[in-house]
Formats: C-alpha cells, sequence, structure tokens
C-alpha cells in the first residue's frame, strides 16, 4: 500500500534526521522475544533486569490484600478506664477525704461470626488481587509480544523497501541505456525514475514507522534506546487446548470478584448485630480505705442503626458483580472464538502466500526482468510483475502480523 503523495516527504524528513543517528547507535545484535519477555517483567520478577511499575503496582496490592487478612483476624484490644468520684466538692466531700477511686478494664465480645466473616472477606479480596496481580502479567505478556511482532513487521517493510529500491535503481540504470540507445522512448525511463523517487519516500517512512515500533517496544520496560530486531517473525504457538474450557484468568477474576461482593454481604449482615462489652474492676473509697469489685456489661441498643444501609449496599454490589461475571465470560468466549478465528485465517493466508503466491510471483518477475535486459519486454511489464510480487510480499508480511497478534492474544486468553 502506498502512502499519500502530502505524507511522503515529512515522515521522509523525519526518518531522514532519526533513524542513521539511532541505528548506527545500536549494535548489530538482534532482540529476541525470550529477551524482550524477560526485560520486561512479563516472565516473572525474579528474571525481570529492572523492577517494572507494570508489575510492581498489582504485586503491592496483592502484599497490602495480604496485611487485611491479618488485619481482619485480630481480635479486639481491651479497654481500661479510670474513674475518680466525690472531688473537690463542698462539705463533707470537700478535699480528697471522700473521694472514690474505680479503676476497671473492659473487653468487647464480638457476636454473630464478626471476626469469621470479616476473615473470609479479607481472603476473598486477597484471591481477587492475586489474579488481578496475575491478569497483569498476562496482558503485560500480552503488550510484548504484540509490540515485538508489530516491530518484526516494520523491519520486514523496511528491508523489503531496501530491495525494491535496489531493483528499481537497476531498472533505471537499464531504462536510461536503452533509451540512449533509442530502443525505450524517453517517457520510458522518467517513469523509472518516478518509480525510485517513489520507493526512496517510501523507505523512509517504513524506517520512521520502524524506529516508532521499536520505540514502544522499549517503553514496556523504561528503556530509552530502542532495540534492535530481527526482519523474520518469530513462532509463537497459541495453547489452543487449554481454551476449550473457557477457564481462563479474566474468567475466574470475574468469578472471584462476585465471590468477594458475596463474603463482603456476609460481614456487613454480621454488623448488625450488637458486640456487649463485659467490665470488672476496683473501687477504692479514700475516706474509709475499703476496696471493693465492680463488675459491669454494656450493650448498645440497635433502635435507629442496624447497619441496614451498608447491607442493602452490599447486596447492590453482590447483585452487580454478579452480572459483571455474566458480561465477562460472555465476552471472554467471544472474544477466545475471535482470536482463534484471526489466528486460523492468518496462518492459513500467511501458509498460501508463501507456498504458491510468491514463488510464483518470483518467477514471473525473474522471466519479465530477463526479457527487458533482451530488450524483448517493455519496462511497464517489468513493473507491473514487480507491483504483483510486492504486493504479495507486503500481504504475507500483513498475514504473519495478524497471525502473531492473535497467537498472542490467544496466550493472554489462555493464561492461568
Amino acid at each position: 500500500m502506498k502512502l499519500p503523495k502530502r505524507w511522503r516527504a515529512p515522515i521522509a524528513g523525519l526518518a531522514l534526521f532519526s533513524w542513521p543517528a539511532w541505528a548506527g547507535a545500536q549494535g548489530t545484535e538482534s532482540l529476541t522475544l525470550e529477551e524482550a519477555l524477560r526485560r520486561s517483567g512479563a516472565l516473572g520478577v525474579e528474571q525481570a533486569e529492572m523492577a517494572n511499575p507494570r508489575v510492581v503496582a498489582p504485586q503491592q496490592d496483592v502484599a497490602a490484600a495480604e496485611a487485611l487478612v491479618g488485619q481482619a483476624g485480630l481480635r479486639p484490644n481491651p479497654e481500661v478506664s479510670l474513674e475518680v468520684e466525690n472531688v473537690a466538692g463542698t462539705g463533707a466531700f470537700s478535699g480528697l477525704q471522700a473521694t472514690e477511686y474505680t479503676m476497671a478494664a473492659g473487653l468487647p465480645l464480638e457476636l454473630g461470626g464478626k471476626r469469621r466473616a470479616r476473615v473470609e472477606a479479607a481472603r476473598a479480596e486477597l484471591t481477587v488481587a492475586q489474579l488481578r496481580g496475575d491478569l497483569a502479567l498476562a496482558e503485560l505478556g500480552f503488550m510484548v509480544r504484540q509490540r515485538y511482532v508489530a516491530a518484526v513487521a516494520a523491519q520486514a517493510r523496511v528491508e523489503l523497501y531496501q530491495d525494491i529500491l535496489e531493483r528499481n535503481r537497476e531498472l533505471a540504470r537499464i531504462a536510461g541505456v536503452l533509451v540512449e540507445t533509442g530502443r525505450e522512448p524517453p517517457l520510458r525511463a522518467m517513469r523509472a525514475r518516478a518509480e525510485l523517487a517513489e520507493t526512496e519516500a517510501e523507505l523512509k517512512a517504513a524506517q520512521a514507522e520502524a524506529l516508532a515500533a521499536r520505540f514502544g517496544l522499549a517503553s514496556l520496560w523504561g528503556q530509552d534506546a530502542p532495540p534492535m530486531v530481527p526482519a523474520s517473525f518469530p513462532e509463537i504457538r497459541p495453547p489452543h487446548e487449554l481454551l476449550a474450557a473457557y477457564e481462563g484468568l479474566q474468567a475466574k477474576l470475574a468469578s472471584a470478584e462476585r465471590e468477594a461482593a458475596e463474603a463482603a454481604v456476609a460481614r456487613e449482615r454480621t454488623l448488625r448485630i450488637p458486640d456487649p462489652t463485659v467490665s470488672a474492676g476496683v473501687k477504692r473509697f479514700e475516706e474509709s480505705n475499703d476496696q471493693a469489685l465492680v463488675v459491669g456489661v454494656s450493650v448498645p441498643l440497635p433502635f435507629w442503626n442496624r447497619n441496614q444501609g451498608n447491607i442493602a449496599a452490599a447486596q447492590a454490589r453482590a447483585r452487580a458483580a454478579t452480572a459483571r461475571e455474566a458480561v465477562a465470560l460472555a465476552d471472554y468466549r467471544q472474544a477466545v472464538a475471535q482470536a482463534r478465528a484471526d489466528y486460523l485465517s492468518a496462518e492459513a493466508k500467511a501458509q498460501t502466500l508463501a507456498d504458491e503466491s510468491l514463488p510464483q510471483a518470483e518467477e514471473a518477475l525473474r522471466l519479465a526482468e530477463i526479457g527487458y535486459r533482451n530488450g524483448r519486454f517493455p519496462l511497464i511489464e517489468v513493473l507491473a510483475a514487480a507491483e504483483a510480487r510486492d504486493g504479495i510480499r507486503r500481504a504475507l508480511i500483513d498475514a504473519r502480523e495478524m497471525q502473531g497478534r492473535a497467537a498472542a492474544q490467544l496466550i493472554r486468553l489462555a493464561a492461568q
């Protein structure tokens, strides 16, 4: 596909400015997909070269959820109180002679299974956080694979236009010779030079796009310099067998969120039961220097606040989570079916183009070039054969890129 003419000049200028500097700064060693996954941390933090915020953030959410599980299992703290009576009064209560001191300790008693419900709700939230962390790793791996495939495709297009440029240069040279000898009209040479100039602009645009794709890949692990990538596509095998049961992380996360919402309803229901506080202490009479035990119990009276608002809110969130689970499962199944169809379609198309269409187009172009050099075919026949061959090569790159993207999507959907 050719770029609109109004875009070729600015894109080519950008490539001329940026490409040589970055290409010269990079080595000849190409980054593999496995190395890109390792650098980003998509294979696990222990294998990453540096802490990736995309991985660290969900891990810290898991650490916070683990801390909340521990907090939920703690019992209420006891209370200590000191009460002084008959201080600085009048008459018999003047001064400190009739002072009474009461020191007591109280312990709230949790009723209705509050602690158990609180711990179960915290554990459900921990499961959600862990699944989100696993899903974040899967999403990072998906992004790395997709951007790596895009960078490889862009590099393949650069090599394609480099080949086209070399061929058009040779055709322009031959056209000039044939025009000088009177075997071709001057129009043919002008046509060859126009094709050469257009290919040069398209090459610069492809180089700029390849540079942008490499920058996008490096940004996934915070690298400033874009890495070099090969022009050959990596083999990414989708795990078809893991998708049959539709038990990927997205479906599991939706189910865990529903279970966490239901656990929150159970927790809120326990809070409508009041908790009594039992206390015991010692009372000392200053006037007689006597002491006595003091015991007591206090119970909140749930006349107005029975936690009904929080229970209703938790029930509404549970219903919403149930609905979201159904939607997530339906969307997940559709995404699996679509990604599988995209992969199989791209795989079949790439195989047909590589095994049948491209060899035939290469042979047709070879024969046309031989005939053109011998003066048997006009330049337009060579250009038509070259355009057909180049179109097939572009289509093959597009098909392999789509196949790689679909494989990356299937791997993400099948992540456990």
